[in-house]
Parts: C-alpha cells; structure tokens; sequence
C-alpha cells in the first residue's frame, strides 16, 4: 500500500473514531511505527490530524476548541434528548429535594424536561448559573428558581468566576447534573475554559450526587482542564460505547453508566 492510501485510511480511521494509536496502525498496514509516525506527521502538516501520545486525534479536538451555545444545540440534538430522558430517571416521581443544572446543551434539554414533566409533581428546586437555562425555566409552574450570578460569558451564556464560585460553594444540592466537554481514563472530565472547569469542580464538590451528560463526542476527548475525577461521579449517562480502557476506568471508579 503506497503512503498517500495509507493517510487516506487513517484519515478515514480518524474521523469515525475521533482518535488513531500508532501500534494498532502499523500492526493493521504490516509497517513499521516509523512509517506511521511520518504518516501522522504529513497528515498533522496538512491540518487533518492533531498528533498526541501514541497516536493522533481528530483535528477539531485540539485542548481549547469550543463552540458557542446556538452551535451545540444543533449538533447532535436527539442523542442529547435521549440522554436528556433517562437523566430524568434521577429525578424519582415524588422528589422534593433540590437539583443544581450546569450549564451546557444536553443539561438545557434536561431543563426542558422538567417543565413539561412539572404537572403533578412536587416542586422542584432547581439552581443554575446558566442564563439559558434560568431563561427557559423561569416562571415554569411546578419549579422554584435560583439563579446564581457573576461574570457572563458569551460563548456559553454562563457566569462564571469568583462570585459564581463562593455562591456555589455555600450550596449543597441533593442532585447536580454536570455536562463536560471530554470524559477520559487519565485525565477525567474536563473543559477548555479555567473559569468554566472552576465553577464546575465547585459544583461536583457541593452536590450530594453527582451524574453527568456526555454524548459519544464526548468520550475519549481531553480538553485543557480537567475539573473532576471519575470517581467523583455517581453516574455518567451516555449515548457512546465505551473503550475498553475507559469501561475498566469507569468501574474502578464506581461509577454506574446508563444508557438511553
């Protein structure tokens, strides 16, 4: 197989796995791992791949990439709704405790949810520092509202820093529902942005329970910081198939995995 077929597959390997290990590459093409490193390296100069420890990821993985609130809610919408649904399952008929929802899209069609769910259901208490997401539930019969304030960022409509941070810590949630932007073995959840992953490690500390969103796209991924061990997770609701590194990880860590 010439070289340029050779990128064509791993280009192809990579954008239906998110990520390429040079052991597997040379052992599937019958070369060396020299061969595959230099593979890797014209594809990295050519913009398709992104080289990491052992391997390659897919190019729109790199540590800081984030896309803003409209872009999100567009991408992947049902796989977020239907972890959405089961997330509710969290949420017993005849809960009358309080939920803290961080920001993020999948957490927002949880948000949703709930409004449609809140007819004859106790009342919620539910705390967000999204203004999305206090935006939709404002108002909403069968839902006590608190809104925690700070700086706003606009690219996901959250507050954030050091207000936001001492608001949440004096909290203490029965249930927080956390979305994260990667969910790895090593490097646990994380998120590009260090004012972001402050107010979400506040969050996973104050709550009693803790269960995080993460569609397929999410898992394997690292971004810049990481703001939770796995096994500061109660729960983790996915719509992705685990590798077997990150299912053996997810285990030790005690941590259930429900599927929708």
């Amino acid at each position: 197989m010439y070289a340029t077929e050779r990128q064509q597959v791993i280009e192809e390997l990579v954008s239906i796995d998110g990520r390429v290990a040079v052991v597997d590459l040379a052992r599937r093409f019958g070369v060396t791992t020299e061969t595959v490193r230099r593979d890797l390296g014209q594809l990295e100069a050519a913009g398709v791949v992104r080289r990491v420890h052992g391997g390659a990821v897919v190019r729109s993985r790199v540590s800081t990439a984030e896309s803003s609130v409209a872009e999100r809610t567009e991408r992947r919408r049902e796989a977020k709704l239907s972890i959405a649904r089961r997330a509710l399952d969290a949420v017993p008929a005849g809960f009358d405790g309080s939920i803290y929802l961080d920001a993020g899209t999948t957490t927002a069609a949880l948000a949703q949810l709930m409004i449609e769910r809140g007819a004859g259901h106790s009342p919620l208490e539910v705390v967000t520092h999204s203004m999305a997401i206090a935006h939709v539930l404002a108002g909403s019969a069968g839902l006590s509202l608190t809104a925690i304030g700070g700086r706003v960022r606009g690219l996901t409509a959250a507050a954030v820093g050091s207000q936001t941070v001492d608001a949440i810590s004096r909290l203490r949630p029965d249930i927080a529902f956390i979305g994260t932007n990667g969910l790895s073995a090593t490097f646990g959840l994380s998120t590009p942005d260090p004012d972001e992953a402050a107010v979400k490690r506040a969050i996973v500390a104050a709550s009693r329970r803790c269960v995080v969103l993460a569609d397929a796209d999410k898992l394997e991924a690292e971004l810049l910081v990481s703001f939770a061990r796995l096994d500061d997770v109660d729960v983790l609701v996915t719509d992705g198939v685990l590798s077997r590194t990150l299912a053996d990880a997810v285990d030790a860590a005690d941590m259930e995995v429900w599927q929708p």
